[in-house]
């Protein structure tokens, strides 16, 4: 049987996972009772994803499309998880290219596209949303042929295959008229026809990279990759070559290939072919499974280094143990370190000192740490996190710090006080572009001046701004910062806060509590407007005398009274 592997590559939000959904569908692939019932998108599994809307995790499925078996691979958008891109696009012969029909290339497309054109990959390009009332297909076009020539892509990727598409209605077409399609089908003919099958040795020893780590309730460690050479059978001893140049002999439990979005039992897989295999208990990423008689590795993934940091510590805090279910530091280091195992693009470093504890969690971005910070409290782990900080490089004697660059889209009237914001911050504008009232902004900047910015610009700009960011370089920051740090608010005593008390103090910064929550003496319930800290009653109550005075309070709270001409009569509308 033909074989084509193809990856899906995208700006966050420009239909990947869509696409592929409308693909399973419309070829009548199983894809399990589960995802049927649950209606939305097959492959945002999970519930992160689909709260977000975003893909984290990169998943292969498996099409069988007239006698040739296509394996699709989603991969995110977002830069800080530019971890699982890179890997998996080590398990692919060629790669859709999903542009938005509106938009055009985005910051992330060309940190997507930079990766698949450094792999070599066969790159066919898909308009997608074609079916927006103001899609620019002429425009979009010229802009994605810019990008290829801007990132030295060869004659022969430059020369990409063209089709357009609605992934929502599960459209496409070579021509850009929702008319006259009928199907998405002309996406699997234009993969069977550009990406070629994969050229391998199917009789060489075996060779195979492992690209996805899973865990398996009744299988343990479940390793997926591509076969590379040679045949890979059910119940084979293998080689297994890992990252400190060891071979370790070991025999498989468990064949499987992949068949829609599920794993199925097969006795054996030829060169070419993504499978999982399971029976190696210390199997990691990047590692090589090879033929037992002829043992040779794969060279290791390369996964680009972290810049952004944070400290991970146990919850020493009065309320400590009440929230998660683990809380030692024993069951916080073993859920870090086991992290590990699956994503390439973490860091942990443990910290030798005693006393405190803790470890050194470093990841692409804050976005990045952010999910797995999520991950954990929503798994039952209890622990405490520092503010996030960059990771500096000294290089010939001199500090580099990183530097992002940032693609800005406003209304008009709102880019003055961005452009103003981000000089603040360091910022220095590389373009500036006005079309129908919209503002296109493009800054580099270093991470250090992002930090805690994305909130302010949604205020700024009334929550119609778009703002991304991808990872420029490292390279010396010559600027003095001026630490501009606000205080903290911290509460004065232990208790439930009350309304009354965070009306008195709710002009001296951002609160982060509302009434009817438990606090300790100590903790920080709020940004301070100034610097410095500030402590303050939260808890406070009014001492009510009479049932007038109790009813102006909740007036006050309400802020909707209305007062008799004399002043002396007062009431709550409505």
């Amino acid at each position: 049987m033909e074989i084509r592997n193809v990856a899906i590559i995208a700006h966050v939000d420009h239909g990947k996972t869509t696409l592929v959904d409308a693909l399973l569908r419309q070829s009548r692939t199983r894809i399990g009772k589960e995802a049927t019932a649950r209606g939305d998108l097959i492959m945002d599994s999970n519930p992160l994803e689909r709260e977000r809307g975003i893909t984290i995790f990169a998943k292969n499925v498996s099409i069988q499309w007239n006698g040739v078996k296509i394996n699709i691979v989603d991969t995110p958008g977002h830069a800080d998880f530019g971890g699982e891109v890179e890997r998996v696009l080590k398990m692919a012969d060629g790669c859709l290219l999903l542009v938005d029909a509106k938009e055009g290339p985005m910051p992330q497309t060309r940190f997507v596209l930079k990766k698949a054109l450094e792999q070599k990959l066969r790159i066919v390009v898909v308009v997608n949303k074609i079916d927006k009332p103001d899609a620019r297909i002429p425009y979009v076009l010229d802009k994605t042929l810019e990008l290829f020539l801007s990132l030295d892509a060869s004659d022969e990727q430059a020369d990409f295959p063209i089709i357009y598409a609605s992934g929502k209605q599960g459209l496409a077409g070579l021509e850009p008229e929702l008319a006259k399609m009928t199907d998405i089908l002309p996406v699997f003919d234009l993969i069977v026809k550009e990406i070629k099958a994969p050229v391998v040795d199917a009789s060489g020893p075996l060779q195979m990279l492992v690209t996805t780590i899973v865990g398996d309730q009744f299988k343990g460690r479940v390793a997926a990759g591509r076969v590379w050479r040679g045949v890979i059978k059910a119940g084979q001893e293998v080689a297994h070559l890992n990252r400190l140049g060891e071979t370790k002999k070991c025999r498989l439990t468990s064949l499987m290939t992949f068949d829609g979005i599920s794993r199925v039992e097969a006795a054996e897989a030829v060169a070419g072919d993504i499978v999982a295999i399971a029976g190696i208990p210390d199997i990691m990423i990047g590692e090589t499974i090879a033929d037992s008689l002829a043992p040779e590795a794969l060279p290791l993934l390369f996964i680009e280094e972290p810049t952004v940091k944070a400290t991970f510590m146990v919850n020493n805090s009065p309320f400590a143990g009440q929230e998660g279910q683990y809380t030692t530091s024993r069951q916080l280091r073993e859920r870090l370190f086991k992290e590990l195992e699956n994503d390439m693009a973490l860091r942990v470093e443990e910290i030798e000192n005693p006393p405190a504890g803790g470890w050194i969690v470093s990841g692409r971005g804050e976005l990045h740490l952010a999910i797995f910070l999520e991950r954990l409290r929503r798994e039952g782990y209890e622990l405490q996190v520092s503010r996030p900080q960059v990771i500096e490089k000294i290089v010939d004697g001199r500090t580099q710090v990183p530097f992002e660059r940032v693609f800005i889209e406003i209304p008009e009237e709102y880019s003055g006080s961005v452009i103003q914001k981000l000089g603040r911050r360091h910022g220095l504008m590389q373009d500036l572009k006005l079309e129908n009232g919209i503002t296109y902004l493009e800054f580099i900047i270093p991470t250090k001046g992002l930090f805690g910015y994305r909130n302010e610009f949604l205020t700024d700009t009334k929550g119609l701004g778009i703002m991304n960011s991808s990872f420029e370089q490292y390279q010396e920051d010559e600027q003095e910062w001026k630490e501009e740090q606000p205080g903290s608010l911290v509460a004065h005593e232990a208790g439930q806060t009350l309304m009354y008390g965070l009306m008195n103090v709710q002009d001296r910064g951002i609160l982060f509590y509302g009434p009817g929550v438990q606090v300790y003496a100590g903790e920080v319930v709020g940004q301070h407007s100034r610097s410095g800290d500030l402590r303050l009653n939260v808890c406070k109550a009014k001492h009510l005398t009479n049932f007038r005075e109790k009813g102006m309070a909740d007036a006050e709270y309400f802020n909707d009274v209305w007062y008799s001409e004399d002043g002396n009569t007062w009431g709550i509308k409505g």
